[in-house]
């Protein structure tokens, strides 16, 4: 069965998921501007509380995936951090300078948590690797749960033929969901292929200048009529 998971950047995003039956969240900070990035222990914390499964982002940084060691020192005391605070599961990723996965820092960052009780996303990191299927292989062999791709390209609906060999390949070893420039209307197309999640951030921006040191004019929240909706489309599919 195809699931729903949110992407979320408060306590509210997060409550707004667990009231349309999302089945976990990813919880990050600064999602539109970077593509998302670690969010606060405070955060983690409270949105922990709120009843459904919260995996926050670890990224220490926008840009690329290529860390350094201070970085990865960095990841490996946020993930404990996260975990900590109540985190069910963790979303990360790493390559090296040919983006090919980095099994080493992966591992490295795997290692901190217990894989009895905490799952595992790679984040689309994935979609700049070459191979995605041998990098599949790669990351089921590090005991990693799940994978968010959009199969390379810039929208799931684009890169739909791809996402459907990752699930072929991954023939239940590994989970594949779908996420990147996801729409409403690209629900039941996206889930039919047999992805085991599909993935959505639900923003609307919201006006809201910050002044001469505050940033931009506006920030995202969840937009609860898109999360609804997005939950509604996928009932619908699983009823035929």
């Amino acid at each position: 069965m195809t699931v729903l998971e949110l992407a979320v950047q408060d306590v509210r995003g997060a409550r707004i998921a667990r009231s349309v039956g999302a089945t976990r969240v990813e919880l990050c900070a600064a999602l539109g501007p970077t593509g998302g990035l670690t969010p606060s222990i405070g955060v983690i914390e409270a949105a922990s509380e709120v009843g459904i499964a919260v995996h926050p982002l670890i990224r220490p940084r926008a840009g690329g995936f290529v860390f350094s060691p201070d970085e990865v020192w960095v990841m490996e005391h946020d993930v404990r951090a996260a975990v900590a605070g109540g985190a069910s599961g963790i979303v990360v990723g790493a390559l090296t300078e040919d983006n090919t996965i980095d099994t080493v820092v992966l591992r490295r960052i795997i290692g901190c948590v217990d894989r009895a009780r905490v799952e595992v996303t790679v984040h689309r990191a994935m979609d700049v690797v070459a191979d995605r299927l041998t990098a599949l292989d790669e990351l089921i062999d590090l005991g990693v749960t799940r994978v968010l791709t959009s199969g390379g390209a810039d929208t799931c609906s684009e890169g739909l033929d791809e996402i459907g060999r990752m699930v072929e390949h991954a023939a239940g070893r590994i989970q594949i969901m779908a996420g990147g420039g996801i729409t409403v209307d690209d629900i039941p197309a996206i889930a039919a292929v047999g992805v085991d999640a599909v993935h959505l951030s639900a923003r609307k921006v919201v006006a809201g200048s910050g002044g001469p040191g505050g940033g931009s004019d506006g920030y995202d929240v969840t937009d609860a009529v898109v999360a609804q909706e997005a939950a509604a489309a996928l009932r619908a599919v699983r009823l035929y």
